[in-house]
């Protein structure tokens, strides 16, 4: 199939979640300014043919959460019962006193308006050392929706409870592989689990994503390889991703952010989207295009 050219929209976008819903693809984006303070809702963009993009400015309800004052970002969603679930980091705590962590919204339209739903942050503790920033949430086949997240090179997953409340007592365990440093993100092809992650440093041109393959949503994810990386001169520093699936065709799709080469401004992220290949059990290597 045709791919947009990338970037994909205009502007600075980070660490996207991608969706296809209600007909339509659906990615939800950080807007990635250097200032945090700027980054304080959320923006989507839905397309009919992953060419044209329409913008969904702003589509969190923030009057819901009137403790978050820094920033908030990397979301990730998940349709359940017909209601669609977003998960985000705010305030970028880095102690268990801070107020914030992982926040869940839910709106009955992949558009939003997403409303708060608990009151107060979702996850709010360092556990097991994961800050609690960069959720990604996967849906197995047997409708079972498993929360993995984790900054602070440690990461963790669970299993969300029926109301999509919070996670199941007793079901979080630390599944962090070797090289990891945030971001996690998870496939599932042919019965096998592919979790795939960012390492290195999100500022600059050593940010990457890596992979690793079970037989079980819980691991062990032994590292397999680097999947994306920078690729002079097209582009450097590319990751934090969620994916896409076109069943007719049985083809998949990398939807991720990266850095113009040059461009040292922390916040100049923008969107783009590659092909994504497997082998037998295997990723193979992402052109940048």
């Amino acid at each position: 199939m045709n791919l947009p050219a990338n970037p994909i929209v205009p502007g600075f976008y980070a660490d996207p979640e991608a969706r296809f819903y209600e007909g339509k693809y659906w990615i939800y984006a950080t807007r990635s300014a250097t200032d945090y303070t700027q980054q304080l809702n959320i923006d989507a963009f839905s397309s009919a043919d992953l060419v044209h993009w329409d913008k969904h400015e702003g589509v969190i309800q923030m009057a819901d959460f009137p403790w978050i004052w820094r920033a908030v970002w990397a979301p990730t969603i998940i349709e359940k019962g017909g209601r669609y679930f977003l998960v985000f980091a705010s305030n970028d705590i880095l102690n268990d006193e801070q107020v914030g962590g992982l926040e869940i919204a839910v709106s009955d339209s992949p558009a939003g308006p997403f409303r708060g739903l608990l009151g107060q942050p979702m996850i709010d503790r360092f556990i097991g050392g994961a800050q609690p920033i960069d959720a990604h949430l996967f849906k197995d086949d047997d409708g079972t929706v498993y929360l993995y997240y984790g900054g602070w090179k440690h990461c963790n997953v669970a299993v969300m409870n029926d109301e999509m409340t919070g996670i199941v007592p007793g079901s979080l365990r630390g599944v962090t592989p070797h090289g990891y440093c945030e971001a996690p993100c998870m496939i599932k092809k042919d019965g096998q689990y592919f979790l795939m992650w960012s390492q290195g440093d999100w500022v600059d041109g050593t940010y990457s994503v890596a992979y690793g393959v079970s037989g079980s949503p819980y691991g062990p994810f032994e590292a397999r390889g680097v999947v994306l990386k920078s690729q002079p001169p097209v582009a450097e520093g590319p990751g934090h991703h969620g994916y896409l699936h076109l069943p007719e065709m049985d083809e998949w799709l990398i939807v991720y952010h990266r850095r113009v080469i040059g461009n040292t401004d922390p916040g100049a992220r923008v969107l783009c989207i590659d092909k994504l290949e497997f082998g037998q059990g295997t990723i193979k290597p992402v052109v940048m295009t």
